[in-house]
């Protein structure tokens, strides 16, 4: 019971001040559009975990285990290191990685467009980002992702406090599948997203309504089921167009580029909650 009281001070320690300092600052965590990134955030979260898994192997190896010879042996308390929290660990990079190198190809190629967020009022980014896509919608894809690397993160650390001196926990070889194949999967949904256009904000001033967002070429604009004539805004992207007399709060506005049509965003709504 103390070594698990110990291994939990130990994990407080060190994700205790990691979270305050991303919750304050969240850039370390954001892609370059500057909302949270799943594949950011979850190799940091597993790197934490791997880290503290061997720290407190560490501390109670030297403390209560015995000294150096309680590491040593083919049995020993980190003999699944490479084996199985490597290849657990290798997945979230291998797919952080490829995901950097693929949205930056396509951002640079055109064929995606990444609009920066419309900012919140405490500057901080919301966790929903980490299984929403751009325009702010649940992707199954992410939300899986997250959510089995989440379950498989407790399952290490419920098992390693169950029996902090045997090491690391003894897990089946195959569990790496676990963050491995949604890993996969969330790459393949980054190269295969099509550049729909994307709005983040609506704003309406003196009969003009403009919209926010990215991936607006040739676009035609669509409020409150009316086709409106839209002028793109060289330096912002923005569209802005007149406001239809029938259109009245809430209403939707849809932008529809190279056939390619966005989520509908609803204008006027109450707010959830």
């Amino acid at each position: 019971m103390a070594s698990a009281f110990f291994a939990l001070a130990l994990l407080a320690a060190l994700a205790g001040p990691l979270a305050h300092r991303l919750r304050r600052h969240p850039a370390f965590v954001t892609g370059r559009d500057g909302r949270l990134s799943t594949s950011t955030a979850l190799a940091l979260a597993w790197t934490v975990i791997l880290i503290w898994l061997l720290l407190t192997t560490l501390g109670y190896g030297l403390i209560a285990g015995g000294g150096i010879g309680w590491f040593q042996g083919e049995h020993g308390p980190l003999s699944s290191l490479t084996t199985v929290y490597l290849p657990l660990l290798g997945g979230p990079y291998a797919a952080l990685i490829a995901a950097k190198t693929v949205v930056g190809t396509r951002l640079e190629n055109g064929s995606l467009a990444k609009p920066a967020p419309k900012p919140t009022a405490t500057g901080r980014r919301p966790l929903r980002e980490l299984i929403a896509n751009d325009s702010g919608r649940t992707d199954l894809v992410d939300l899986q992702y997250v959510a089995l690397s989440t379950v498989t993160m407790l399952y290490v650390v419920l098992f390693f406090l169950s029996d902090v001196g045997a090491g690391l926990p003894r897990l089946p070889d195959g569990i790496w599948a676990l963050t491995g194949a949604p890993a996969g999967a969330y790459l393949v949904n980054k190269m295969a997203t099509r550049p729909n256009p994307v709005i983040t904000d609506v704003t309406v001033s003196d009969g003009l309504l403009t919209v926010e967002g990215g991936g607006f070429t040739d676009p035609r604009l669509t409020v409150a089921d009316t086709t409106v004539p839209a002028t793109v805004d060289p330096a912002t992207g923005a569209l802005t167009a007149p406001l239809p007399a029938t259109a009245q709060p809430p209403f939707t506005v849809v932008v529809t580029s190279r056939g390619l049509r966005s989520d509908p965003y609803r204008y006027g709504a109450p707010a959830a909650g």
